[in-house]
């Protein structure tokens, strides 16, 4: 019969104290870098599994906390995951990231108390949860949401200002010159009655709606044939899409994309159709992703503070898990237009 590896086991191996290991496997930054390899080799080497519920039982704590996104294959999840991730280890915290494929039944199924044994707290991208589910949430676990749609605020959470955002990257192509802009992955206005599907509070839907509020704004009608709904914002479909809206509106001066993604399928298809960016049509997107930054000529986008919203969240999470009783916190980011060449 085997017998399970210890801490002590893997300090007396790697020649130090338990204290370091801990500090190792917990990611705490207090310890060289030397050290950390060190130990990770005997850690490896040794078969030494941390057993989480012993560590709960013995600290109340599991050192490891959830991210929850509707999609791995997105890049802002990925870089949202990669900066969480960042942070919380700062703080000695393991980050483990679920994919909810935007399904209200994998959103509650993460918020399970089976799932939650494993966790201290749970960061989750709300898309499928409607606000009876986010009011029922209120106590029952350290929660932050994060997202787009506008939720009873009873539990944390950290709001992307997406009607904001929008109607700043509008007024940018609008004090540009332009004035047939179309939103691509928009969401044309509810018809009363006609029983729509579509996502109320979701980010085709706030996103138009700060499109909407710039003209407004300017005395201008919102050109509502412009608005280019994309099925699941799917990437493939948006170059198919925008052709359409092209052909059926070449005097189409701006897109204004609803995410950064968006926005490269858009600079696409421009360029299978010989237009300019910027000179025959001007683009921008909505996320600030890095990579797109180098993308020619310059996505043009909206930056939501990522870093911000990342900083929010892990305090408020931390704050949660110290004080279950506190009062939610309902918080949304700052956004800013970053100029690039596609629409100078």
């Amino acid at each position: 019969m085997s017998v399970a590896v210890t801490m002590h086991d893997v300090a007396r191996a790697a020649g130090v104290s338990v204290m370091t290991v801990s500090n190792v496997l917990n990611g705490r930054p207090r310890v060289g870098p030397e050290t950390r390899e060190r130990v990770l080799a005997v850690v490896e080497e040794l078969g030494y599994v941390l057993d989480l519920n012993a560590r709960r039982l013995r600290t109340g704590r599991t050192g490891t906390v959830a991210l929850v996104v509707p999609r791995f294959d997105h890049h802002y999840y990925a870089e949202l995951a990669a900066q969480l991730a960042a942070a919380f280890a700062e703080r000695g915290q393991h980050l483990v990231v679920e994919q909810s494929n935007a399904s209200r039944e994998n959103e509650l199924a993460a918020l399970s108390p089976a799932r939650l044994r494993f966790y201290d707290g749970i960061v989750l991208s709300a898309v499928g949860l409607t606000p009876d589910d986010v009011a029922a949430l209120r106590g029952t676990v350290p929660l932050v949401l994060l997202g787009e749609r506008e939720l009873p605020g009873v539990v944390d959470h950290v709001m992307m200002s997406n009607t904001e955002g929008a109607r700043l990257a509008t007024e940018h192509l609008l004090d540009r010159g332009a004035r047939r802009i179309a939103v691509l992955g928009g969401a044309p206005p509810a018809v009363p009655g006609a029983g729509t599907s579509r996502e109320p509070g979701g980010i085709g839907t706030l996103r138009t709606e700060g499109w909407r509020e710039a003209h407004r704004a300017r005395g201008l009608e919102p050109p509502e044939e412009l608005v280019a709904g994309v099925p699941g914002l799917a990437l493939g479909m948006a170059r198919e899409v925008l052709t359409g809206l092209l052909d059926r509106a070449p005097d189409v001066d701006a897109v204004f994309a609803i995410t950064d993604q968006l926005a490269v399928s858009a600079l696409a298809a421009l360029h299978e159709l010989g237009l300019r960016v910027p000179e025959d049509i001007r683009v921008i997107g909505f996320d600030n992703l890095e990579l797109l930054a180098q993308v020619p000529p310059g996505l043009s986008t909206i930056d939501p503070s990522n870093g911000w919203i990342v900083e929010r969240a892990v305090e408020l999470l931390e704050r949660r898990i110290a004080d279950p009783g506190a009062e939610a916190v309902v918080l949304a980011s700052p956004v800013r237009v970053v100029e690039r060449g596609s629409t100078r």
